[in-house]
């Protein structure tokens, strides 16, 4: 692997990036080196980065045939960004070539949040505190998928009422408030459920039906389970439709948006806005703060 390939992985490793993460970027940025025959770093210009653009446009997807999607495209846009951007703050470039470089991400359908009477119904159909634990961690606690397979034991204080995401994204660490029903359903998990499972993982507090860690397909296969107990099969419903809607449900409740953001481990308010929606009255005011 090329040295600076090597050394940014391992920059985003150190950042808290998601495994799956660390793999593409350097991927990306190894094809965009690769197309401009690995040029001088201080060479490299915004139309490079558009003659790459332009080209991966046309180019065929190697592995089902076709054009490239939107997505995959823009995954190299978003890689070079995170790189060069690295790159100048390490002090190795004066001048960030991205920049100069402006391509929108594409459109994506927006994610519609689950209504109250709707997460009611998953709450009803729960049939063990395994289910309810992970309605917790996804909804009343707001986690990324990562985050919940990531989570020990030790992250979860029960006596003050606090779980501790301590890798989120970016790096980001955020203490996060259980209410007194959480925290009775997950400490039942924990007592009568994980432990009676005969647990092989000693550190991870969701375990799977072999005692080792929940992975995030282990999780969506069972909130699937859920879904179709609860007769909610209409529409596709993921693990980030539960924080999706906790972030609503909490702006609709009087949260403002930088609680709401705190919340959610985002570093920037823009992020929130994604997840959440706000008239523009209130942004409005935000905005002149």
């Amino acid at each position: 692997m090329n040295p600076l390939i090597a050394s940014f992985k391992n920059y985003l490793q150190q950042a808290g990036y998601r495994k799956t993460t660390c793999m593409m970027l350097p991927a990306c940025v190894s094809d965009f080196l690769t197309y401009c025959h690995n040029p001088f770093l201080e060479e490299i210009t915004p139309e490079h980065v558009m003659e790459f653009y332009r080209w991966l446009q046309v180019r065929p997807n190697r592995k089902r045939g076709g054009a490239l999607s939107e997505s995959y495209i823009y995954q190299h846009i978003y890689a070079l960004r995170v790189f060069f951007g690295w790159l100048e703050e390490c002090g190795t470039l004066a001048v960030n070539p991205m920049n100069a470089v402006l391509i929108k991400p594409p459109q994506h359908k927006e994610r519609q949040p689950l209504n109250r009477e709707e997460i009611k119904s998953l709450f009803d159909v729960c049939i063990s505190f395994k289910e309810l634990s992970l309605l917790h961690l996804f909804y009343s606690c707001g986690l990324r998928r990562e985050e919940a397979v990531r989570l020990d034991l030790r992250d979860v204080n029960f006596r003050k009422g606090l779980l501790y995401v301590r890798s989120g994204k970016g790096g980001k660490r955020r203490a996060v408030p259980m209410t007194g029903k959480v925290i009775a359903d997950m400490e039942n998990y924990i007592r009568h459920e994980r432990e009676v499972a005969g647990s092989k993982d000693t550190e991870a507090f969701m375990v799977n039906k072999r005692g080792t860690r929940m992975s995030g397909d282990s999780f969506i296969r069972l909130l699937k389970e859920m879904l179709i107990r609860a007769e909610m099969t209409d529409r596709e419903y993921t693990l980030h439709h539960l924080r999706h809607s906790i972030a609503t449900h909490l702006l609709e409740n009087g949260l403002s948006l930088e609680e709401v953001r705190e919340f959610l481990g985002h570093r920037h308010i823009e992020s929130t806005q994604v997840y959440v929606k706000v008239s523009e009255q209130q942004l409005e005011i935000i905005n002149n703060e």
